[in-house]
């Protein structure tokens, strides 16, 4: 995802980076050669001359407008909904890792280092729903944060967020077995744990369920249709303008279908998708900084990052 300071009104006219033109300057490209040519045979195909009305592309793109005002809502709802619950995550975590701090009553340096490797489980547990929203493996980072033998028993898996979760259940369970942490303690540590669960689920739900494929191929062929039969209703009226007139409009309707596939998937590596990564490296960076984990700086946006 890309963070980009707020600039002034002309940078803002040649963005490149983040803006979803390079997607579609071929499209554009081709529309605009395909008006030219219409230009030149005066809105003729061999002896035919194509007559349509103006009128008529103006009641299809108000009801193209509208449908496609539904479905880059419905995609934004993803969106959002994904952020929402990785925001949630970033609660979740450090709430978790000040309950192990302070109700967890065992004051020993072995108890402090086993802490330590829970609180480090909580990071892989966001580094790995990370990778499994995004098809990969993220071995560099449960490497360094997962002991050998955790692992082992995490190699080949599918759902990883679900054992480490396991792990740390684990953990705290032995320790309400030593008396470190009193039945109420555990409920509300079992409570967190279940809202890491809720959070991957929910997560799963919005990876697995995409938007109906049915509205985009009709967003898709609808908008393609009406760019390429509008220069034979504005030839007439527009003349030596129609193409750049059709560029305009064209770029406004197919720039939004490519907003509207690319945010419906948010946990992808796009730069408009998540930024995933950097929501991760803010949860280690917090919860190490409350657990006292020597780690590297935090890094910061400046004027864009790509994550």
């Amino acid at each position: 995802m890309i963070v980009r300071q707020r600039t002034n009104w002309l940078k803002m006219l040649f963005i490149w980076r983040g803006s979803v033109l390079k997607k579609i300057v071929v499209q554009l490209s081709i529309i605009t050669l395909f008006s030219l040519a219409i230009y030149i045979f005066k809105g003729r195909i061999f002896d035919y001359k194509v007559h349509l009305n103006p009128t008529i592309f103006t009641l299809i793109g108000l009801a193209l407008a509208i449908f496609m005002g539904f479905c880059n809502s419905a995609s934004y709802d993803r969106f959002w909904e994904g952020r929402k619950l990785w925001g949630l995550l970033v609660i979740e975590t450090r709430s978790l890792t000040r309950q192990i701090l302070s109700l967890v009553n065992d004051s020993s340096p072995a108890a402090k280092e086993e802490k330590q490797k829970i609180i480090k489980l909580i990071s892989a547990f966001s580094w790995s729903l990370n990778f499994q929203l995004r098809d990969k493996s993220g071995t560099e980072h449960l490497e360094r944060l997962l002991s050998p033998e955790q692992l082992e028993q995490v190699k080949n898996k599918k759902f990883i967020p679900s054992i480490i979760l396991g792990f740390i259940a684990d953990w705290l369970n032995e320790q309400n077995k030593k008396g470190n942490i009193d039945t109420i303690v555990m409920t509300s540590m079992d409570h967190q744990l279940n809202q890491f669960s809720n959070i991957s689920g929910g997560c799963e739900r919005i990876y697995n369920t995409p938007l109906p494929f049915a509205y985009s191929v009709l967003l898709h062929r609808t908008v393609y249709l009406y760019c390429f039969w509008l220069p034979f209703g504005l030839v007439d009226s527009l003349g030596w303008m129609m193409p750049l007139i059709v560029l305009l409009i064209s770029y406004t309707f197919i720039a939004l279908d490519a907003i509207i596939q690319e945010i419906g998937e948010p946990f992808g590596e796009e730069e408009n998708d998540l930024a995933l990564n950097s929501i991760c490296r803010t949860i280690e960076f917090s919860i190490f900084e409350q657990a006292r984990i020597p780690q590297g700086e935090l890094k910061k946006p400046d004027a864009y990052f790509i994550d």
